[in-house]
């Protein structure tokens, strides 16, 4: 495969954008004429010579009380007016802060209203309301996509631990639309922590990320977390159904005390948890180590205390390096290196993107490419969480996590509140995360895409940057309901690939979820609908 490594100087020359701001808007022709008397009143026609002078100095003076009479008018009108707005935005602004479950993401910004999923300045989308919202606040206190980001993954490792958690896995692909750069953070190799439990990597990942390229202090990332895991938090459907599923398949043993009630039974939607254990680890990490070894290792002591491990094994560290990157000529197409489904994606969509002109029928190339890719690899199950912070300039933040396993190993460490993964031996889900964004190009436009851990994830985006890119397809209907779609076979591998307009009622079934900039906008969307809730401001 042909690709390239962005360098300090590559990328498209950065736009330039502009914002008209309109400062008066006129109303009825009476208005402007009212106004236009009020600042250049009528001083009325030259007088006749014969007018005696007592009379014109009088006709002076009354024309000099009009003007200031106007000219006090117009300052008092100028100071409430002024006032007027600013108690609205003080109001506005604390009603954001200090109330979590705010109005719909459908609310109006600056005197006008945006549909559903779009934001004038930020967004935070992911598998929580919750935790959306939190990545949202980061926003608003003046972190940047990273800050945000990386509270928001912190709160889903609380809420959703099902799918992620500081045992897990973490993959990103970070976009600064500043620098013009797009950098990838790729985990450390799996390792065996103990026997059928995966070596935690969560946590030196997340700081190193934000070490790097976040902007607040560490420990204001953490600080939300920490609260909602010390007083507590509701199991939200997607836990609940998590749970309800472990417990029928008999397997809900290892997730009490934490998720269960006294008696055993695992607990439903709705339900009150505190995890003290997870509470003190990342009280303990906002403590700012100076490496990731000390973070691991904060996390680590406790782990060989409840699984009589003699010594704490070492861990290698996840580092950040240039993202992968794939020319067309719609702009460059960027996903992660190493471990992950990147270069498989890029393998399947570079034949039919890079070809001079539409293609009518991109079906036989795109399913030659997606068979001839998953012959050299092995199928996995969609188990992962996946979220993104994007800001309107087109910086944005995409992570991908993963336990492997649901519950990952199902084995909770009771001092420390952590569920650890099963990253060991042969797991194989690691390899299919593949984030990727589409940038820098004709109009500056910034796309990203992400979908959950599995052999899924790969032909989830492929479809939709066919549909989109190659079909021209609407990007909202391109998310929800692309024309090329592949069917896999009952080995899990593609086996046919057809060409369908978009029906009522049939959306995609693949969950994964958007974020692109567009007029200095940012739009989120997800698929299922409601899966995926955006916050923004």
């Amino acid at each position: 495969m042909e690709q390239l490594r962005m360098d300090s100087q590559a990328g498209h020359p950065g736009s330039v954008k502009y914002q008209k701001l309109l400062l008066l808007e006129y109303g009825s022709e009476e208005e402007e004429e009212e106004t236009k008397a009020v600042l250049f009143p009528d001083l009325g026609h030259p007088r006749a010579p014969q007018e005696n002078s007592s009379q014109s100095r009088q006709s002076r003076h009354e024309a000099w009380a009009r003007i200031l009479s106007g000219l006090l008018l117009l300052g008092l009108s100028s100071y409430l007016a002024a006032r007027q707005l600013q108690a609205r935005g003080v109001s506005d602004r604390g009603q954001e802060t200090a109330t979590p479950k705010i109005q719909s993401p459908d609310h109006h910004t600056s005197g006008h209203h945006h549909g559903p999923g779009i934001y004038p300045h930020g967004a935070v989308i992911s598998g929580s309301e919750t935790c959306s919202i939190l990545g949202r606040n980061l926003l608003l206190d003046g972190g940047n996509v990273v800050d945000a980001g990386v509270a928001t993954a912190l709160c889903l490792a609380l809420v959703h631990p099902h799918e992620t958690g500081l045992g897990g896995v973490f993959w990103a692909l970070f976009h600064n639309s500043s620098s013009n750069q797009t950098t990838a953070l790729t985990p450390a190799p799996a390792q065996a922590l103990a026997p059928g439990l995966g070596m935690p990597g969560a946590l030196p990942a997340l700081h190193h990320l934000h070490r790097s390229l976040g902007h607040l202090p560490w420990p204001r990332l953490l600080a939300a977390t920490i609260a909602l895991a010390r007083d507590g938090f509701s199991i939200d459907k997607a836990l609940a159904e998590a749970l309800a599923e472990q417990d029928a398949a008999g397997r809900a043993t290892g997730l009490c005390p934490l998720l269960c009630h006294p008696n055993g039974t695992v607990l439903g939607q709705g339900a009150h948890v505190t995890n003290l254990g997870l509470a003190a680890v990342l009280q303990r990490a906002a403590q700012a180590p100076e490496t990731e070894d000390q973070l691991l290792g904060a996390l680590l002591r406790p782990l060989a205390q409840d699984l009589n491990l003699e010594e704490p094994p070492g861990g290698t560290m996840p580092t950040l390096e240039p993202a992968l990157q794939l020319a067309l000529p719609q702009g460059l197409l960027f996903t992660t290196p190493g471990l992950t489904a990147g270069e498989l994606l890029l393998n399947i969509v570079k034949k039919p993107l890079q070809a001079e002109g539409l293609i009518s029928d991109p079906c036989p190339e795109f399913l030659a490419a997606a068979q001839d890719a998953y012959a050299r690899v092995t199928p996995a199950a969609p188990i992962g969480s996946i979220l993104a912070a994007m800001d309107n300039e087109g910086s944005v933040l995409l992570l991908a996590s993963s336990l492997n396993s649901t519950f990952g190993s199902g084995r909770l460490s009771p001092s420390t509140g952590v569920f650890l993964s099963d990253f060991v031996g042969g797991a194989h889900a690691a390899t299919w995360a593949c984030p990727a964004l589409l940038c820098c190009g004709p109009e500056g436009d910034v796309l990203a895409l992400a979908a959950p851990g599995g052999s899924l994830a790969p032909l989830a985006l492929a479809e939709i940057l066919l549909s989109h890119l190659a079909l021209q397809q609407p990007l909202p209907e391109a998310v929800t309901q692309p024309q090329l779609q592949l069917q896999l076979g009952s080995n899990g591998a593609p086996q046919s690939c057809r060409r369908t307009p978009p029906k009522p009622g049939s959306p995609n079934p693949k969950p994964l979820l958007l974020v692109a900039t567009h007029a200095e906008h940012v739009r989120a969307t997800g698929v299922p609908a409601g899966y995926y809730p955006s916050h923004g401001h």
